[in-house]
């Protein structure tokens, strides 16, 4: 009877395994069916690197959707985490069990809070604010950025703490016992061996941050032009690949649905290779 319910249950796992492999494989499949027909008529160097999206006009560039996206993404991530890898290190290391317990309830919390409760916290507190620094209408490169950095702490704080956490005592009590202080233990006993856990929630908080839709179209802008050079480029408005399909698909018809849906193929691509780069430096540290 006992064999029976193994077997029982390995079945259950493999099916479920199966169940999830196969939903990511129809939506791979439906997005490229969908997706690679549409940029071959519009032709891939002039869908990829094109600067104009008039859809009106049958003209489909995304480049500065591309460049919205990473330039958005790279501000979240110089933004967030500085402020998520020490605030991990504090709760792992540094913070007493009193404070611990408000500290991170809190910190779970906010990864439960909706994107669209983030974005109007952004609209009405970040934009103001950004608008009597800057100028404008206070939606831009920068608050997005800014509200982004926010959104990806919880990611990134719990993946990072856990990291640090798993690493044996051993490190940092034989560290201190060397004589060396306890943040000095901290970061040449600890952090080293939680490196490849801190790189994965860093990788984490990236996919939230190019991921997000509702809270960048509320802060960002949503203005399909291409970002200028300088510090300038800040403080004005973009659109995101996510917020152009969101915002468009759902009047979009015939050819110009079709691009939004190589839109998701690019974005696809886009988390996919990011992903790849953060497995190919895992395994670079493993060896």
């Amino acid at each position: 009877m006992k064999e029976v319910k193994e077997r029982i249950m390995k079945f259950v796992f493999l099916l479920t395994a199966c169940v999830s492999i196969l939903a990511v494989a129809l939506i791979c499949i439906f997005m490229f069916a969908k997706g690679i027909p549409a940029i071959a008529k519009i032709g891939p160097g002039e869908f990829l690197l094109g600067q104009k999206w008039k859809p009106m006009q049958n003209i489909f560039g995304i480049l500065p959707m591309i460049l919205g996206s990473i330039y958005v993404t790279v501000g979240a991530i110089i933004i967030g985490v500085p402020i998520a890898f020490f605030a991990a290190v504090y709760l792992a290391k540094f913070c007493k069990p009193k404070t611990y317990k408000i500290i991170k309830p809190a910190v779970e919390l906010m990864a439960g809070i909706p994107s669209i409760v983030y974005g109007f916290f952004g609209l009405v507190v970040i934009v103001p604010i950004m608008q009597n620094l800057a100028g404008g209408n206070g939606k831009s490169m920068l608050t997005a950025s800014i509200l982004l950095g926010i959104m990806i702490l919880p990611t990134v704080i719990g993946v990072a703490e856990s990291s640090i956490r798993a690493v044996p005592d051993s490190y940092y009590e034989g560290a201190l016992a060397l004589g060396a202080t306890p943040e000095r233990s901290v970061f040449t006993a600890v952090l080293p061996g939680a490196k490849s856990g801190i790189l994965a929630g860093v990788v984490l908080g990236i996919g939230r941050a190019v991921g997000e839709t509702m809270a960048v179209i509320m802060v960002a802008g949503n203005q399909p032009l291409m970002p200028t050079h300088g510090m300038k480029s800040l403080v004005m408005g973009v659109r995101t690949l996510t917020a152009n399909i969101v915002m468009e698909m759902g009047y979009a018809a015939d050819l110009h649905r079709e691009a939004l849906i190589a839109t998701a193929v690019v974005l696809f691509v886009l988390i996919l290779l990011i992903n790849m780069c953060c497995s190919a430096l895992q395994r670079r540290d493993g060896q």
